[in-house]
């Protein structure tokens, strides 16, 4: 039984780093600020609670597990407003793709 929690573990683990290492890979690669917003926040979230799930697989029984869970919550919950706060303001600096403000003029 010990094994096959073990491979699960290292599955979880390996997916979370493929996930992460593509949010990087997008961040260098895409041009604009909201497209490398998308590439910063969505996979690399994914990523870390596959490592984290992966993790707490491979820590059963240990104290140290309700850590790992703290860091997946408070990263679930914080990433969404930081990538809301980052695509707001490039939104407003027009930094984004070109005629970005001509279709969609905010309210201020």
């Amino acid at each position: 039984m010990n094994t096959v929690l073990d491979v699960i573990s290292g599955t979880f683990i390996l997916l979370g780093a493929v996930f992460a290492f593509t949010a990087a890979v997008g961040v260098v690669r895409f041009a604009d600020t909201l497209s490398r917003m998308h590439a910063a926040t969505k996979p690399q979230v994914v990523g870390l609670v596959l490592v984290l799930t992966g993790a707490v697989i491979q820590l059963r029984g240990n104290v140290d597990i309700w850590m790992l869970v703290l860091v997946g919550i408070f990263t679930l919950t914080t990433a969404p407003i930081i990538a809301h706060n980052v695509g707001r303001t490039a939104y407003r600096e027009q930094r984004g793709r070109d005629g970005l403000r001509i279709v969609n003029e905010p309210e201020n």
